[in-house]
This record gives structure tokens, C-alpha cells and sequence, in this order.
């Protein structure tokens, strides 16, 4: 027999997985359910994204990694333009289902952790909230505990002979990135110099301000659906979301936009 659309694609087994839990159910638990499973797929892919261009730039292959950080960033964006559905919901419209989700929250996506982490947030914490010995907890410890993507363009840069200091290259990869004022007199340089190398820095930061932007647009979101009520899940809702914003995760990319 001929391999379909369907077949290829799984859609019977993908359409079974939206199971609303409300009474009736409630119409609009339907688009709740799946723009986050939406979200999920997204992030699946950008992390599977990330290790290639982890490898890319580790292999040095400059033109490939532009192509692929334009990829990420073009999904960010349509990351981003997601919420715009999720802001169709009115507040009652929420209300009328948010007892069913008990205490599932989006807290608890072990996929965005995994992302957070190799971009380079490294959060001893995040792993106490999964259970010890679960698939959501060891995939969120091997990004921990692996270089991230700063790691991998530090060994692109050293790569293209830049000197980067070997302080930051032999840096504790289970640590958060953390900014380098060795490090960025070099990166100063290299926009000075090497305009090509400067491209990928540039996509970087656009890497980070499009996972800045997705941070602020869901912080907005909540706010106007629930206000200043607690989340589900045990989060403070709005203020945990609130704390994470404008916090960098290439710290040395931002500090040095006054020298350039």
C-alpha cells in the first residue's frame, strides 16, 4: 500500500491528542489545547535547530550557520505572532476552563527548560521541579550538564584564529553564561575587523532579543487574562513571568553596543 499524506504524517494518531477535560467542554478549551501543543512542536524543533547549528559552528561552516540562525529566528517570530491567538481569549472565556487544568501549568514544560538551557540558562532549580529519574528531568540534565550554543561560537571563533580568551573557552558549561570583559574587548574587535564573523554575532543577538520579545509578549498575555492571580501549577503567575524578563542570555553581545 502507498504511503499517504495521513500515514506520513501520523494526522489520525495527531488529531486523538486534543482531549478537553472541562464540562460540556467548554468551547474554547479546544484552541487552548492546541496552540500549546503548537508551542511544543516549536520548541522541538528549535532545539533540534540549535544542535545543528551547535555542530555547524563547531565545524566552522559560516554560511550554513547564517541559514540556520535566520531559520530559529523566523520561527521565534512566528512563536511570537502565536500569542496573538492566545489573546483572543477574554478572561471569562479562560475562566470557564481553567479549573480543569488543575495543576498542569506551561511551568512545567520540560521542552522550554531544555531550550533555556542550551541557549545558555543554566538553572540548578528548574530540575527540582521534576521528578528524580524522569525523561523530563534527564533531558533538561544533559543540557545542563553539555556546552550550549555560546559554547559552540566560542569554538567557532577560536576556530577562525580569534583569540578568544581560554578563560572563557575552558568556562563551567553547567553555569548560566556570564559576561567577560576579556571577552568582549575581543568581540569589539571583531566587528571592527572581520565584518563576516560579525554577522553571526549580530544573529545571535537577534536569537536573544527574539526569546527577550517571546518572554514579554507571554508575560503580557497572562496578564490581561488573569491579572495579578496566582498560576496554575504553584507559580505567582504574572510576577514569576515578570522576573525573567531583560535577562540576557549573551550578556557579552549587549555590553559591548556602546563601544561599537
Amino acid at each position: 500500500m502507498p504511503l499517504t499524506y495521513s500515514d506520513y504524517l501520523k494526522i489520525d494518531q495527531l488529531l486523538s491528542l486534543q482531549r478537553p477535560k472541562s464540562a460540556g467542554p467548554e468551547h474554547d478549551e479546544m484552541l487552548f489545547i492546541i496552540i500549546h501543543q503548537v508551542y511544543e512542536l516549536w520548541f522541538k524543533e528549535v532545539l533540534h535547530e540549535v544542535d545543528h547549528v551547535c555542530r555547524l559552528l563547531r565545524d566552522g561552516d559560516r554560511p550554513r550557520i547564517e541559514h540556520t540562525l535566520k531559520r530559529i529566528l523566523t520561527i521565534l517570530k512566528t512563536m511570537v505572532g502565536q500569542v496573538d491567538v492566545l489573546e483572543t481569549l477574554t478572561p471569562q472565556e479562560f475562566l470557564s476552563f481553567r479549573s480543569s487544568l488543575e495543576s498542569a501549568s506551561g511551568f512545567q514544560s520540560h521542552q522550554f527548560r531544555a531550550l533555556e538551557a542550551a541557549l545558555g540558562k543554566k538553572d540548578p532549580e528548574v530540575l527540582e521541579r521534576f521528578p528524580q529519574g524522569s525523561a523530563a528531568r534527564q533531558m533538561i540534565e544533559q543540557r545542563h550538564d553539555n556546552p550550549g550554543l555560546w559554547d559552540a561560537f566560542l569554538v567557532c571563533l577560536a576556530g577562525e584564529g580569534v583569540p578568544v580568551p581560554e578563560r572563557d573557552l575552558q568556562r563551567k558549561v553547567s553555569r548560566s553564561v556570564e559576561p567577560s570583559p576579556a571577552l568582549q574587548r575581543v568581540l569589539v574587535e571583531i566587528y571592527r575587523d572581520r565584518p563576516a564573523v560579525a554577522a553571526i554575532c549580530d544573529l545571535l543577538l537577534d536569537l536573544d532579543e527574539g526569546i527577550q520579545e517571546w518572554r514579554y509578549r507571554h508575560v503580557k498575555m497572562v496578564e490581561r487574562t488573569i491579572g495579578a492571580k496566582s498560576g496554575t501549577g504553584g507559580s505567582s503567575g504574572v510576577g514569576y513571568l515578570a522576573s525573567t524578563l531583560f535577562k540576557p542570555l549573551f550578556p557579552d553581545l549587549w555590553a559591548i553596543r556602546s563601544e561599537l
